[in-house]
């Protein structure tokens, strides 16, 4: 009897613990998300106003914000994967799994999205399991696949003219029509500016529709390396081929044509970067 007792009273203190915790990480989890809203309603509030109009200190704070935003998204994701591996057995990591999985590499969407935890079967994880399916399409050590579309002056062209020709080769999916593929875009003219003399090499891939609309993008933003688009939007071949659910998307090619990373936006793309022509 005082057996069955100690098991029960254990088993109580080890769920009270686990809530306790739970509720710990809630709170963190509430706290960074209100930081990151209210950083977004400051950026919006900046980038409404005409582009013509904003000052160097409307452009500086909007850089601040993005820093900002930044360290908050790497905040949540090792709390989420701390999430994932402390309550691996309960349901509680899938809404932190679904909101973090952007943001989470490779590796540990891969490790989030285990089939043997205890949430793996919770509505929060199909978004999860369909973008691991298409991250298996385009992980690191894959071979890029090959593909031909035309350029802008209506020239086909294969992505292999330039992937595995013994430089790095960094594929961007874009378009013109795509917000958060424009406000990155000027890091990628920073990129192409600061390490193309070294090596290398960019080819975007538009998902546009309207040629004219592509062009018309490429020159606004000085993209002054290869373009290649088959014009069909999201019927685009690139999409089914490299798994795209999402733009801004890309994928970082070694000297052989190897993926070694995908999806490097902001500070992660030049750190990159450094990394391999330092």
């Amino acid at each position: 009897m005082k057996r069955v007792f100690l098991i029960v009273m254990l088993s109580i203190s080890f769920f009270t613990v686990q809530a306790q915790d739970r509720k710990s990480y809630e709170d963190k989890m509430n706290k960074l998300e209100k930081e990151y809203n209210s950083l977004v309603e400051l950026y919006k509030t900046i980038a409404e106003k005409n582009p013509n109009s904003l000052t160097e200190a409307d452009k500086e704070q909007m850089l601040e914000i993005t820093v900002k935003a930044d360290s908050l998204d790497s905040v949540q994701t090792v709390l989420t994967m701390e999430i994932v591996r402390k309550f691996k057995d309960s349901k509680f990591p899938a809404k932190y799994v679904e909101a973090a999985m952007y943001s989470l590499e490779y590796d540990e969407l891969k490790e989030a999205v285990d089939s043997n935890s205890g949430y793996y079967n919770e509505p929060q994880m199909e978004r999860p399991k369909k973008l691991l399916a298409s991250f298996e399409l385009r992980h690191p050590g894959m071979m890029f696949k090959d593909f031909e579309m035309l350029d802008l002056n209506g020239k086909m062209v294969k992505l292999s003219q330039w992937a595995g020709k013994g430089k790095y080769v960094f594929v961007d999916f874009w378009a013109s029509w795509c917000g958060p593929c424009l406000r990155e875009m000027p890091n990628v003219v920073e990129a192409y500016k600061r390490f193309h003399d070294k090596g290398l090499e960019i080819v975007g891939v538009s998902f546009d529709k309207d040629k004219k609309n592509w062009a018309a993008a490429v020159e606004r933003f000085g993209m002054t390396w290869p373009q290649m688009s088959d014009l069909k939007y999201w019927e685009s071949a690139a999409v089914s081929l490299y798994g795209i659910r999402g733009i801004p998307a890309n994928v970082l090619l070694d000297p052989d044509g190897k993926i070694i990373a995908l999806d490097l936006q902001g500070d992660n793309l030049q750190k990159k970067l450094e990394e391999i022509y330092k």
